[in-house]
């Protein structure tokens, strides 16, 4: 096949991927096709085409594809920059992964098939994307409080404003929480833990004083204010796939007098791969967990 000719498929191959991408987006799809297959692709179409002379040339135009694709979505204003910071470190090594790939089917003479083969992964991962439920995960984080359960647990069931924060993450636009406050006491009260971003709504469903405050969540805000050149822009992920489930304070005594406390989330997200997303909600979770945990810490030793 000629250049131009290959040029010409390159570019109609190109057109259908970002399609199809931009077609996920619109859906909210945020899957093993849009994460995993469309930068695989976009690597084996870059080195498909360009037909660069080496292995690691073939890696890194792949991963140019990829990279160029990421920054595409940030340019039209289709997401923003938080979460295209957290997509890069897997979507460009598939890139790269896909353009050496390709390289060494066609120095085994063996490109025309393993195209053919590879143009079947998105019908597979679609497939997954469609029937997959997420999985339910737990973060806990601990702290020790050098004071009582009994004085402990006054700043527990609420607490006054928390500092701004200084971490960069925060700053930057993931949301992190304010304040909290309960209306009523016992079983059936209700606790709102004001977020930057909104508040969540929390029915009580366990109060054993001063041991455990265990809570559902009936409302999530967003889980973070995207940074775009455009400005705020709402992208599906935003809405409903970051989803707190149910938490709790639990309170345990200590011999020296002082107590155990610890801070439990169980939350879903909709993002596949989901042991990788993971790594990041839970990193994020574990610090507004400590953010909390080490406000209600200086509440009650001041006390």
């Amino acid at each position: 096949m000629t250049s131009p000719g290959r040029v010409f498929i390159g570019l109609i191959l190109l057109a259908a991927i970002l399609a199809g991408g931009a077609w996920l987006l619109q859906r909210g799809s945020y899957g093993w096709t849009l994460f995993v297959a469309v930068p695989f692709l976009l690597g084996v179409l870059a080195a498909w085409v360009l037909q660069p002379p080496k292995a690691s040339t073939a890696a890194l135009y792949g991963a140019e594809a990829s990279l160029f694709a990421a920054l595409s979505l940030l340019a039209v204003g289709a997401e923003g920059g938080i979460c295209l910071l957290m997509a890069l470190p897997l979507v460009t090594p598939l890139g790269a992964f896909g353009g050496w790939l390709t390289y060494q089917a066609r120095e085994q003479n063996a490109a025309t098939g393993s195209l053919a083969m590879i143009l079947l992964l998105p019908s597979a991962s679609l497939t997954w994307d469609a029937a997959v439920k997420p999985p339910v995960f737990e973060v806990r984080s601990a702290i020790e409080v050098a004071a009582t359960p009994e004085r402990v647990w006054k700043h527990v069931i609420t607490f006054s404003d928390l500092p701004e924060p200084t971490e960069w993450f925060f700053r930057a636009g993931v949301a992190y929480p304010q304040r909290a406050r309960i209306v009523g006491s016992g079983v059936g009260a209700i606790r709102y833990c004001e977020f930057s971003t909104g508040p969540f709504v929390e029915p009580i469903r366990v109060w054993d004083e001063p041991r455990l405050l265990r809570f559902g969540v009936t409302a999530n805000p967003a889980p973070l204010q995207e940074w775009s050149p455009y400005g705020q822009i709402s992208p599906k992920h935003l809405h409903g796939y970051l989803i707190s489930k149910q938490g709790q304070f639990e309170l345990t005594p200590l011999p020296n007098g002082h107590t155990l406390l610890a801070g439990t989330t169980w939350y879903q997200h909709g993002f596949w791969p989901a042991q990788y997303w993971r790594w990041w909600s839970d990193a994020i979770i574990h610090r507004i967990h400590l953010r909390v945990l080490n406000h209600i810490k200086t509440l009650a030793e001041g006390s």
